[in-house]
């Protein structure tokens, strides 16, 4: 992934959306290499005539119209299917902010239309950019751990007021599901979960759950809207050691298990022990833009390179609707 694009051809973008995220997204696009950002769409009333140099137009149609190649959708998930599915007819590649879609349904929708118009389409799983969790997964794939044992994770802060339309498990615990598997190299094969309804909200805003992986690694998510300070944990256990992964401050430490005498009959007891602590230092680079460079150099290359597929944004979709289910019935 390089902040230069592969040739010389400059990509015409658009955005969708001008909420939070979508204003990260306007300020990234403004200074992206090789990216021509020419507008931005956005119905609500009280949204300027411009942001970031931009023009804000009204309609879809008139954002297509500027002749984009590819733009970012950071509406509110339930409107997901239905601009996704305009932006594909017309033949625009699209970086579609999490959950890629409000049900599984609308998700697969999506990815078998993009798929059939051969157009490039990602999700915004921006956990996957961060430093931590990229050195993690790399040294993971390296052998540093040995076999991965479990994977924790623990994700809790106030609720946001960004969000209306998805609970605590399709807007948080998807980072959690999509980047489990992903640093791992497995898949969920199992999820179960108790979730709680504390604000009086429609939607869940805590769960607690556990899953299993397709190479028999266990997990636990713990994820809320209602601790009143803000934590971003992943903590991999494996045969060698433990790496903590800190997403709000970018950081990576190794435990490694001591390597000591046992001086007494390891058939009666196995275990492990401290041994040597060590913080690495990381190159951070901020994780919004990686993901737009990502994006941009797929859109160049026509195929996916470093980013999150539609089919894989999906499966989040599918397991986060099963982890949500699980623990409405076990709430029944």
């Amino acid at each position: 992934m390089s902040g230069h694009p592969e040739n010389g051809r400059t990509l015409r973008a658009g955005l969708v959306g001008l909420g939070v995220m979508g204003r990260n997204h306007a300020r990234v696009l403004g200074s992206l290499e090789g990216v021509d950002f020419v507008g931005i769409y956005d119905p609500a009333p009280n949204v300027p005539p411009t942001v970031e140099g931009r023009p804000v137009v009204r309609e879809l149609d008139e954002l297509i119209a500027l002749g984009i190649d590819y733009a970012v959708v950071a509406a509110p998930t339930v409107f997901h299917l239905e601009i996704g599915m305009r932006l594909a007819d017309a033949g625009i590649h699209a970086l579609i902010e999490k959950p890629v879609a409000s049900t599984t349904e609308e998700a697969r929708t999506l990815r078998d239309l993009f798929a059939a118009k051969g157009l490039v389409g990602g999700v915004g799983h921006i956990e996957r950019y961060n430093p931590a969790l990229q050195a993690a997964r790399a040294r993971i794939a390296d052998g540093q751990l040995g076999e991965i044992y479990q994977i924790a994770t623990r994700r809790q802060g106030p609720f946001p007021g960004r969000i209306a339309d998805v609970g605590v498990i399709k807007d948080l615990a998807s980072h959690d599901i999509d980047l489990t598997a992903w640093v791992a190299g497995q898949e969920f094969v199992s999820v179960n979960a108790r979730t709680a309804h504390r604000s009086g909200r429609p939607h869940e805003d805590m769960v607690t759950a556990v899953g299993t992986l397709s190479g028999g690694t266990i997990t636990s998510h713990v994820v809320n809207w209602l601790t009143p300070f803000k934590e971003r944990v992943t903590i991999i256990t494996g045969e060698n050691g433990v790496l903590v992964a800190d997403t709000l401050t970018a950081d990576l430490t190794y435990y490694e298990n001591a390597r000591v005498r046992v001086e007494w009959d390891p058939a009666e007891f196995r275990g492990v022990a401290e041994g040597d602590v060590t913080k690495y230092a990381l190159e951070r680079k901020e994780p919004l833009r990686a993901e737009a460079e990502a994006f941009r150099d797929s859109v160049l290359a026509g195929e996916p390179r470093g980013i999150v597929t539609l089919d894989q944004g999906t499966r989040v979709v599918e397991i986060a609707e099963q982890m949500a289910a699980d623990g409405q019935a076990k709430r029944a």
